[in-house]
């Protein structure tokens, strides 16, 4: 049996004008896809209601095609699948491997602040206490009156269930290696949001596999959250791709692009008369 070509992706989240660091990992997924002889694929990750806006969806359409890069259809807005995400997220629900969560974000970190020094996940947070771990059937009451609440996966419960082996293949252009996973560093994350039934980590998951995604690249600020991907995975009989955590593109101050931090969009580029050529040659793409 011939083995399938392989699928990559490049999912921007509609809240703000791709930059530079958009545009490489972009032109890396697009330029390795075809070196392998595979595709890529476009996916709107606009989970977020508050941020995710029309206006930035359809920017990034027209920055990727400025850059000359063109996508199979349909593309995949992850809006648009909450009940799939929701469904997933029951499942895990039903195995005891997520609780709800009714603490705000201010009150963990009082509880922290009066328990003194915590322990913090990769992104510098301070890991959470599990204050709503064993509620029982007070946590089914408070639900029941409309009580906001988060869904945390229960990573003790999770790692029995995934078993002792966790890793993944990283990719690069030296070769293919085997990479041990550490999801506990994350604790009792987040998988499900107040206002939508699902987060990053879970809707992501969900739609590499449904896509058949085989090959991840993106940034290395997310190779930390791949220990949790994987997990994930694994809780729910999904395929596992190969990762790639490329470099990021770092500003004057050494730190990363970022939409937050105004860095120069494409848009600002074009208007500024920087033709796609030029853009793709400073970025190694000639």
């Amino acid at each position: 049996m011939t083995a399938a070509a392989p699928v990559l992706r490049f999912a921007p989240s509609p809240n703000g004008r791709l930059h530079l660091g958009h545009a490489f990992s972009a032109l890396l997924n697009a330029d390795l896809a075809a070196r392998m002889g595979g595709l890529c694929r476009l996916r709107i990750e606009d989970i977020d209601p508050a941020r995710s806006k029309p206006a930035f969806v359809d920017g990034i359409v027209t920055d990727l095609a400025w850059l000359g890069l063109t996508y199979p259809e349909p593309v995949r807005h992850q809006s648009r699948h909450m009940a799939d995400y929701r469904a997933a997220l029951d499942g895990l629900i039903g195995r005891g491997l997520a609780y709800p969560c009714f603490c705000s974000r201010g009150q963990i970190r009082a509880r922290i602040a009066s328990g003194g020094d915590s322990p913090c996940d990769p992104d510098s947070m301070p890991l959470y206490p599990g204050t709503c771990r064993d509620l029982g059937s007070a946590a089914a009451e408070r639900i029941g009156r409309g009580d906001p609440h988060t869904w945390r996966l229960d990573m003790a419960a999770a790692m029995r269930c995934a078993g002792p082996t966790l890793g993944y293949v990283a990719f690069d252009e030296a070769g293919a290696h085997r990479v041990a996973a550490d999801p506990t560093r994350w604790g009792d994350a987040v998988i499900a949001r107040r206002d939508v039934p699902t987060s990053y980590h879970l809707a992501v998951v969900h739609d590499d596999a449904v896509e058949g995604v085989t090959h991840v690249v993106r940034g290395r600020d997310l190779e930390a959250a791949t220990d949790l991907h994987v997990l994930l995975q694994t809780l729910l009989g999904l395929p596992v791709p190969r990762f790639r955590h490329h470099p990021l593109l770092l500003d004057a101050r050494g730190e990363k692009l970022s939409k937050s931090r105004d860095a120069q969009s494409l848009a600002d580029l074009r208007q500024a008369g920087q033709t796609p050529e030029a853009v793709r040659a400073r970025l190694g793409f000639a």
